[in-house]
């Protein structure tokens, strides 16, 4: 407990730092406004300002990123209610309640419900995450190149298993990537891979550039390609903070949403994701008048919120403990943090403890800071949903230009996000989703690089993977997870699932 206590003085004494709240509060700002503008997600934007942050510290750039994402979950949650469009994926089902609720004149109520709930939440994930840290990063330290390359394994097959689509698809995606990663000069033999005799190939290709492409520029194509249309609730919004049968009514959503969110956040793949729709499953399951949902239920705004929030928290601990990215934000942080020299995994908590500590405690600032930002102002937020995405996009592709030209000086690297981005758009109209392109990237290295420590290690011998238990446990895990998602009738419920 002692150490728990002085851990957490440690990272508030990062975190306060004039420079970090400053930079925490500009996260938290950037990541509401990109929830409330439909349009874009916080991928995409951390994808685009991921050059911003090459001037900053380690710490203060993983604070500013992280607070857009989780900001980012809370202004998802105020165009779902006003507008009826999700800002973020996860708000989906926040906006079949909460819409509902705003055009009964209870916006405020749904609002002030969202925020409270994302705090609690916010605040149960934090320190989930600094309990289970110690923890999980001793028991990281024990693996080796053997064990660490069974568990990218199990990650992949977790993420391709939970990503949106048919598994060949994802499967698919995830292969690409760790192809894509193996572009460039093999730094053990100097052999030169999927070049194509280009220099600019040489040295890989960059980690912002495909994130940037990808995510950003393939975004805006595809919401250009969607006729804009917003139903904004013309009510007034009436007042934030619920009454006692609100709170009644919503707490226990909350908190079972909060549960729910802190377990599925730490699986890789879409675990963050799918929590605020099982959390709004269980809650209609759960509620003596299921009729009620779909119609402005209180329970269908707090669970859902709770649980996306708590999720959003909590996919930080198999980052900071493992080094293992469950979903592709937190592999644009592990690519945040290899830019800035810092080798995500369980050694940031012992070589680097103020990084670790740092963005722990920020986490629970940053949740307060956004309480603060969005319930006094809703008015503006309100008001910049007016903005015409005809405005919007062209003044986002000139800023991804600059960004990504200011990294490096390299023409070529503008003409590449375009490339991903053409491609990325393609890739999403044919039914292939992204995000475990991204993972695979990412983790495409690491796995290569502790495969060939591992053989190296065994002297070629393929079996220490199987006769090591803690590796062949992780494989096997692996296995009979992919085996359960390939059963008929489970594969028929999971693509039921997702088309709901």
């Amino acid at each position: 407990m002692s150490d728990f206590v002085s851990h957490l003085t440690l990272g508030f004494g990062v975190a306060l730092t004039l420079q970090h709240l400053g930079l925490a509060f500009l996260g938290c700002l950037v990541g509401t406004l990109i929830g409330v503008l439909p349009g874009l997600g916080a991928t995409a934007t951390i994808a685009m300002l991921l050059p911003v942050t090459f001037g900053l510290g380690p710490v203060g750039a993983l604070i500013m990123l992280s607070g857009i994402y989780y900001g980012a979950q809370y202004g998802g949650s105020t165009t779902a209610i006003l507008v009826n469009i999700p800002g973020e994926g996860t708000s989906v089902v926040t906006a079949l309640d909460g819409h509902q609720m705003a055009r009964q004149g209870r916006a405020g109520i749904a609002l002030g419900v969202a925020a409270i709930g994302s705090f609690f939440a916010g605040t149960v994930g934090t320190l989930v995450i600094a309990a289970l840290g110690t923890p999980l990063t001793r028991l990281a330290q024990v693996f080796s190149p053997v064990e660490y390359f069974s568990l990218m394994v199990m990650g992949l097959v977790f993420a391709m298993v939970l990503a949106h689509g048919s598994l060949l698809k994802a499967s698919a995606m995830i292969l690409l990537g760790i192809l894509l990663s193996t572009v460039g000069i093999d730094m053990e033999t100097g052999e030169e891979r999927m070049t194509f005799g280009l220099p600019i190939l040489y040295d890989g290709i960059d980690f912002t550039v495909l994130a940037m492409g990808i995510f950003g520029i393939a975004e805006i194509l595809r919401n250009l390609e969607n006729k804009e249309r917003r139903d904004v609730v013309r009510q007034s919004i009436g007042r934030l903070m619920p009454n006692r049968d609100d709170f009644r009514e919503s707490y226990k959503p909350v908190v079972r949403g909060t549960l729910i969110g802190s377990i599925l956040g730490i699986l890789p793949g879409n675990g963050a994701v799918l929590a605020p729709f099982v959390s709004y499953t269980v809650e209609k399951k759960l509620a003596r008048d299921p009729s009620r949902f779909g119609r402005g239920a209180i329970e269908g705004v707090a669970g859902p919120e709770a649980a996306n929030n708590a999720g959003a928290q909590t996919s930080f601990i198999p980052l900071l403990t493992l080094g293992i990215p469950p979903n592709s934000v937190m592999a644009l942080m592990v690519g945040a943090m290899t830019i800035h020299g810092i080798v995500p995994g369980p050694q940031v908590m012992t070589t680097n403890p103020s990084l670790f500590w740092g963005m722990v405690a920020s986490m629970w600032v940053g949740n307060l800071m956004l309480l603060v930002i969005n319930l006094p102002l809703i008015g503006l937020w309100v008001r910049l949903l007016a903005v015409p995405y005809r405005l919007l996009f062209p003044s986002i592709v000139l800023f991804c230009c600059i960004g990504i030209y200011s990294v490096n000086a390299l023409p070529t690297d503008v003409m590449f996000i375009a490339f991903f981005g053409v491609a990325g758009f393609v890739l999403i109209k044919m039914g292939f989703e992204p995000a475990p392109l991204l993972l695979g990237f990412v983790l495409g290295k690491l796995l290569e690089e502790n495969f060939r420590r591992s053989l190296i290690i065994s002297r070629g011998d393929m079996m220490t993977f199987l006769e090591r238990p803690v590796s062949a446990g992780l494989l096997l895990v692996a296995v009979l997870f992919l085996a359960f998602a390939l059963l008929p009738t489970v594969r028929k419920s999971r693509d039921e699932v997702f088309d709901e």
